[in-house]
């Protein structure tokens, strides 16, 4: 069991800025916007998920998972509500969100199906959302040139889906979801992720104009496919999450662990909240 702090980020959103956010670069800000539009409506289903699942639980369980899952649930409305700010400004600036009613609709397809189903889904993007994290404070190139308050955000946000990596695996397991089923979700969940991203993406940069760039696609070579990069290099923590004695909690969040102490200035604890 993990305690999970629900932190107020001390940053000012209400200043615009451009199109180009990150350090300038086209690709990377067209793909960290995409990952932040997915964001407010999936972090929604996350807490509903994990809360609809820890009802189903005998007491003992549910008094012994509870803490966490509050907050889980609290961090996780912090980061919808972050979000949904910085996206309100890529709004503004005409960036169209196509994902987002795409994920509504197969979300609302899939809402009568067992909790388990729910449960599971969540785990395993929160599989995804963890080891990126720690990927991300490890190169700090991904955000290099950024304004220090968007640097800010995202290793916020990255250090503390890595601190909460393991309370939907948990309440997965306690309900007695089977390891079949688990990977079936997790295969599942890669694959709409990655095509859900990879559409935003392309989108995004149509709008910015600079899709047919040969920059655009040399940084994102850098960005996602190089030996070091997101993607790449994390194939072997993505097919741990596949081995049957698998837990979140075996892989390393020592970055994340040290950005929360040594950026305490950044946040004000408030505690975990429902």
């Amino acid at each position: 069991m993990t305690d999970l702090i629900v932190r107020k980020l001390l940053i000012d959103l209400n200043t615009p800025f451009p199109a180009r956010w990150n350090g300038g670069d086209a690709f990377r800000s067209a793909f960290f916007s995409a990952l932040s539009m997915s964001f407010p409506l999936g972090e929604q289903y996350f807490m509903d998920s994990v809360r609809a699942g820890i009802k189903q639980l005998p007491p003992a369980e549910q008094e012994r998972l509870a803490t966490e899952v509050q907050g889980f649930v609290g961090q996780e409305a912090t980061h919808r509500r972050i979000h949904a700010l910085f996206n309100g400004h890529l709004e503004k600036m005409g960036f169209v969100n196509a994902l987002e009613p795409r994920a509504a609709r197969r979300m609302q397809a899939a809402a009568h199906m067992d909790v388990r189903i729910h449960v599971a889904a969540t785990a395993a993007t929160e599989h995804l959302t963890a080891i990126f994290a720690e990927w991300m404070l490890s190169h700090p190139e991904a955000l290099e040139g950024t304004e220090p308050r968007l640097q800010t955000l995202w290793l916020w946000h990255a250090a503390e889906e890595s601190e909460h990596r393991s309370t939907a695996f948990d309440v997965y397991k306690a309900l007695g979801g089977s390891h079949e089923w688990r990977i079936r979700l997790f295969r599942y969940i890669t694959t709409t992720f990655f095509l859900d991203i990879t559409r935003q993406t392309v989108r995004n940069l149509w709008h910015d104009g600079s899709l047919f760039r040969w920059s655009t696609w040399r940084s994102a070579w850098q960005l996602l496919l190089s030996p070091s990069g997101m993607f790449r290099s994390n194939y072997a923590q993505w097919k741990a999450y596949k081995a049957p004695d698998f837990h979140p909690r075996q892989q390393d969040d020592a970055l994340s662990r040290a950005w929360l102490q040594n950026n305490s200035d950044q946040f004000v604890p408030v505690g975990p909240r429902a």
